[in-house]
């Protein structure tokens, strides 16, 4: 689940906010340009996968990184040790183009 929780950009962008400090869903919603909604299940995502705890707090609802997750899932990449550290954003863009290859004129073929 922890992997399949970071195949997202907007998920690891979240993460990536969440390392500075906890945030309410509005604050973390406030960047993107999608629904609260669709902001909401991506946090959810991220909390079944244990990337993320939330909490009320009064009225608010407040996400907290819990970085066990991903601790876990570093150590268990570690027993690869053969293997270069991945990049998530590289690895997303070469399936992109995979997929979705440009023709000569600059148009997506796919």
């Amino acid at each position: 689940m922890v992997f399949s929780a970071l195949a997202d950009p907007t998920r690891r962008a979240i993460l990536a906010m969440l390392l500075e400090d906890d945030m309410a869903v509005t604050d973390v919603a406030e960047p993107f340009e999608m629904s609260l909604a669709a902001i909401s299940k991506h946090l959810g995502i991220l909390s079944e996968a244990g990337l993320i705890a939330r909490e009320k707090r009064g009225r608010v609802i407040w996400c907290k990184l819990e970085p066990d997750a991903l601790r876990t899932a570093s150590v268990w990449m570690q027993g690869f040790g053969q293997f270069e550290p991945v990049d998530l954003d590289a690895f997303e863009r070469f399936l992109a183009d995979e997929f979705n290859p440009i023709d000569e004129a600059g148009l997506a073929t796919g």
